[in-house]
């Protein structure tokens, strides 16, 4: 199978010629400066062999990003949301949306700042600067990533997690999203129906590209449950969610549709199911049991991670690192329906041992007889 055939029968629940591979997030910084040590390469996908490359149509502008300048012109600039940040002196980044972030102790570890969290009234929302994500380049340049990727017989994936709840309460300030939700629902309505519009627009602009699987997603569990109940994901996140997935299929039926939550969201996993959702991610073994997931949803969703990178991968040895990929081949993986990876980003506590115990491991015991 070339790798894109093979991560397109893994993910439709079906048994390809051996397990898909990734490494979700990528690696820190400090974990892509080791790399390079190690092999003198660059390129740490085509190093390993993955056979996934994610587009997007946001820009990246976090510290440690492969960052490049477009060659198209935005329709908000940084300087669109500074009345809205307040003092931003220090080591700060504006992201499209408006949301800044301070620098933290890790790359992705950072302190935000809410352009809306002094908002009091819908005609602000209403008069706010979002992005629109519609560009003529920045669709152009989609669809020469997206050839690009193809024909090297690559499964091509369209970035929108981060789709309704994250980017809502990092506009508002998690905590007066969640007042809102009691107090001011006329303003959390608007606010979430305004994200929701521009991320249906984004879908099927991903959809028309011809991206093989849409990434959505947001985290809406802790470790040990959801963030908030299930009648609360359901009023406001659910119908939201379920449009963006509809704009898409409106474009391609057949474009697969991947939902990634930290933490344990079991909760909410019919609903998902109920609304489109066809690959689940990560599967973190310290919040989830990952065989009770595959045994119990296993014929309506396929499975994407499920490797600790809590445990195991940071502070396992490399044995240890190899029988947990032994085990997830032998239970997430039976019958096909996986796609074997870390759950989220390779820090710097992760050894580069494990990172090719890992890689070995999957060579080892991932094909299918």
């Amino acid at each position: 199978m070339t790798p894109r055939e093979r991560v397109l029968t893994a993910m439709s629940r079906r048994v390809p010629d051996r397990v898909p591979k990734d490494l979700s997030w990528g690696l820190s910084p400090a974990a892509k400066a080791t790399f390079r040590e190690k092999t003198g390469s660059e390129d740490y996908l085509d190093y390993f062999g993955i056979e996934t490359r994610v587009v997007g149509l946001e820009l990246s502008k976090g510290w440690g990003s492969d960052y490049v300048s477009p060659s198209w012109e935005t329709e908000t600039k940084d300087g669109d949301f500074l009345k809205y940040l307040g003092d931003v002196s220090g080591d700060i980044r504006i992201t499209e949306w408006g949301t800044g972030h301070v620098r933290g102790s890790m790359h992705h570890f950072t302190k935000p700042l809410f352009p809306m969290a002094q908002f009091e009234s819908v005609r602000e929302v209403e008069e706010y600067p979002f992005p629109t994500f519609s560009e003529a380049g920045r669709r152009l340049e989609l669809v020469q990533k997206v050839e690009k990727f193809h024909r090297r017989d690559l499964a091509v994936m369209g970035g929108l997690a981060c789709t309704i709840f994250e980017v809502s309460w990092q506009l508002r300030g998690m905590e007066q999203l969640f007042l809102d939700f009691s107090l001011n629902p006329e303003f959390a309505e608007l606010l979430l129906d305004r994200v929701a519009e521009i991320r249906c627009g984004m879908a099927r602009t991903y959809a028309r590209a011809g991206v093989d699987i849409l990434v959505l997603g947001d985290d809406v569990a802790g470790q040990r449950g959801m963030l908030m109940s299930l009648p609360t994901w359901r009023r406001w996140f659910r119908g939201r969610l379920a449009r963006v997935i509809e704009a898409a299929k409106s474009v391609d039926p057949n474009l697969l549709i991947f939902y990634h939550s930290d933490g344990n969201p079991e909760e909410v996993i019919p609903d998902l199911i109920d609304i489109g959702v066809d690959i689940l991610n990560p599967l973190q073994p310290e919040c989830v049991d990952p065989e009770r997931i595959k045994n119990r949803y296993g014929n309506e969703l396929a499975f994407w991670g499920a490797i600790s990178i809590q445990k195991t991968m940071p502070f396992g040895t490399v044995r240890d690192v190899k029988d947990e990929v032994k085990r997830r081949m032998e239970t997430v993986g039976r019958g096909g329906g996986f796609l074997i990876g870390p759950t989220h980003v390779i820090e710097p506590e992760v050894p580069w041992e494990n990172i090719l115990a890992f890689f070995e491991a999957v060579e080892e015991y991932g094909r299918y007889d």
